[in-house]
């Protein structure tokens, strides 16, 4: 007798079964991505991508560029503020073109990208430590400021009121936080980053203005503020930081392409990159008056916050600091999103708790306790702005781009592409390694005479 085959029946239903588990498994997958902060909406205009950029870029930096011109003196330091507003420009155009380089697949997380150029545990390793340095740094940078800012307003409107410590200002500013952190996702802070984006603008104009109206400094100076070689050298580098930090918003540019409308007659990357043009010509309308005119009319005594060196009329720039305020609180909300992406999708995928309610508001609110309290700890604005731009801005914007462009588009060897994208990766590494020694130097100094929690 011949071998018996297994029952039509009994094999459809182990098919039925088989299909069904799937169907399940996949429903649930779909369940969780579509809890995640990053997840599948793609219904935005490329309005948003102007704004959200705007967000993203434009913040804390352009209130150091001043004196970040200061440390590197007139010539350098306007050549290398265009500078690299060109390179990063580029780099921003490269990481647009690669969302969706693979048919049928899009790149929603900047370590997604890394992955499929380096490799998946490789890419990992490469891509999410930088930006996690990128996007946490940014948060404490932006709690600083946004308690400097609250001072700054208190003082000004009422400079007759008992001081009151940064520490709680970074405190009442940390409350904002804690509530718009519980937004779910890219989508509901729009509004948010709208305001954000409406506000770097004005108080950008009210700090190049305000400092136009002032005049020119009697004695003021544009030579090296440092008196002895070190020092020069030591500022010049930091104050290379402080650039690279002016423009970190790669970090979140593949985050926020994926909530634009993409079709196979037409990918994301064209809004995307409409919105981008149209951001970076308002961050060159907000960065280069606001440098070359803080610089010009105060030399090398600005601060490393322009607004604490403007102090009439008060009323304008008692505004502007709430300008600051209202943006920083948006920027802080853009930069955390990628986090408690990365943060959600561990716990859920990888650990396998229950996508709620009380897991998202376990882990939203740690990350802003742990982010208030560093930056009420070391609230050292200027060095970390230069120790981090250094460090981990400069890579992920520099140079990251172009070193996936080379493995991933492969243009032919000693082409234009090929040199424009290994000149980018030299000065992008240069600007790592030498960025971060000025400004841990110069935090190094500040603590010196700082109290903590004072």
């Amino acid at each position: 007798m011949g071998t018996q085959q297994p029952p039509p029946f009994d094999y459809n239903g182990d098919n039925m079964n088989n299909n069904n588990t799937l169907d399940e498994k996949s429903a649930k997958q779909k369940a969780i991505d579509d809890w995640l902060p990053i997840n599948s909406s793609r219904s935005r205009k490329w309005w948003f991508s102007a704004f959200h950029n705007v967000t993203a870029m434009v913040g804390a930096g352009v209130l150091s560029l001043p004196y970040a011109l200061s440390e590197l003196g007139w010539g350098p330091g306007v050549f290398i503020l265009v500078f690299s507003w060109i390179i990063t420009l580029y780099t921003l155009w490269q990481m647009v073109e690669m969302h969706e380089m693979v048919p049928g697949k899009r790149f929603d997380r900047y370590h997604e990208l890394g992955q499929y150029a380096f490799g998946e545990k490789l890419g990992l390793y490469i891509v999410v430590p930088q930006q996690l340095i990128v996007e946490v740094s940014l948060c404490i940078v932006y709690m600083v400021t946004g308690g400097q800012s609250l001072k700054k307003f208190h003082d000004t409107v009422c400079s007759s009121c008992k001081s009151i410590k940064l520490a709680y200002f970074i405190m009442i500013f940390a409350t904002a936080e804690f509530v718009l952190s519980h937004l779910p996702n890219f989508d509901s802070i729009s509004g948010v980053s709208l305001a954000a984006a409406v506000m770097s603008i004005s108080y950008s104009t009210i700090a190049w203005s305000a400092s136009l109206a002032k005049g020119v400094q009697e004695d003021v100076q544009y030579g090296y503020k440092a008196t002895t070689t070190p020092g020069t050298v030591f500022g010049f580098l930091s104050g290379l930081g402080d650039v690279a930090f002016a423009y970190s918003g790669h970090n979140v540019v593949l985050e926020i392409q994926a909530t634009i409308q993409s079709t196979p007659e037409r990918p994301s990357k064209g809004p995307m990159w409409k919105g981008v043009v149209v951001a970076y010509i308002i961050i060159a309308l907000c960065y280069f008056p606001v440098a070359l005119i803080g610089y010009w009319m105060f030399g090398n005594s600005v601060k490393d916050n322009i607004l604490i060196s403007l102090e009439k009329p008060a009323w304008l720039i008692a505004m502007a600091n709430m300008f600051v305020v209202v943006h920083v609180i948006g920027s802080y909300q853009v930069y955390a999103m990628p986090v408690f992406d990365m943060m959600e999708t561990l716990l859920v995928k990888k650990l396998e708790f229950n996508p709620t309610r009380t897991l998202r508001f376990i882990v939203r609110n740690t990350y802003v306790a742990f982010t208030m309290f560093i930056g009420i700890t070391f609230p050292f604005f200027g060095g970390l702005l230069g120790f981090f731009g250094g460090l981990a801005y400069a890579p992920t914007t520099y140079y990251l781009p172009c070193v996936i462009w080379l493995i991933v588009m492969k243009p032919r060897r000693y082409s234009l592409s090929w040199w424009i994208n290994w000149f980018c990766i030299v000065i992008g590494v240069l600007l790592m390694v030498l960025a971060p020694i000025g400004g841990m130097r110069q935090i190094i100094i500040q603590a010196k005479d700082y109290k903590f929690y004072s």
